[in-house]
């Protein structure tokens, strides 16, 4: 009986940790990225410690604007581990995201992690869109201000907009380390190989030739996660 409490004890525990974190809590001080190690693991195997530097700790550039030409008017500067190994399993990234007049971050999730946006310059219409209900999909949005926060839950399609006519700037913290990235309208109609245009006719509720077109077009990628 003492032997099956602790087994359940020891469950609980285990599954409790996984649901808190969303990355693996790390064993040592840190675990900087090898890139290099033919090893496959969930993440990146440690870099010998005694190699490690304040390099492996360090990026600059974020006080830079970044180039906002596109279709969106909008880009992002993206420090997660793959840019910065030292974030390797501490479980936080962030971003820098600069938006053009009107310019617009769009539909998007992160299957790895929530994220919470501090608007440094700028007013934002931003918001996510709650998990099918009885009621529909419901809209969680409203208008930001310089000096304000919002947050969107791990893995909820979200997006924002810029509604001044001068530029804007936001940080995003995230709690992983490889947010991940699914940008929708480029999921469903920039995939390689393409969806087939029956399913996705269906699926959006538009003619073949509305899909067609659409998947013949260039998706803007203002964020790839590499």
């Amino acid at each position: 009986m003492a032997a099956r409490i602790i087994l359940i004890v020891a469950l609980l525990t285990l599954s409790s940790s996984r649901a808190l974190a969303s990355d693996p809590s790390p064993l040592q001080d840190f675990c900087v990225a090898d890139f290099d190690s033919n090893v496959f693991v969930n993440g990146f195997p440690c870099k010998d410690p005694t190699n490690v530097t304040p390099d492996d700790f360090y990026i600059s550039g974020l006080d830079k604007v970044a180039n906002t030409d596109n279709d969106l008017g909008a880009n992002i500067t993206l420090v997660n581990v793959n840019r910065l190994p030292g974030l390797n399993t501490l479980g936080v990234a962030m971003s820098r995201i600069d938006y053009a007049p009107f310019g617009l971050n769009p539909p998007h999730s992160h299957p790895h992690s929530s994220e919470i946006l501090h608007v440094a310059e700028g007013t934002l219409y931003a918001g996510f869109v709650r998990s099918n209900t009885e009621k529909g999909n419901i809209l969680i949005a409203r208008k930001l201000s310089t000096g304000d926060a919002f947050v969107f839950p791990q893995g909820l399609v979200h997006f924002q907009f810029n509604l001044g006519d001068t530029n804007a700037v936001a940080f995003a913290a995230f709690g992983s380390q490889s947010p991940g990235l699914i940008t929708i309208a480029n999921a469903l109609f920039g995939s390689k190989p393409s969806i087939p245009d029956y399913i996705l006719s269906r699926a959006v509720q538009l003619g073949k030739t509305t899909v067609d077109w659409l998947q013949q077009q260039e998706w803007v990628d203002i964020a790839r996660e590499y």
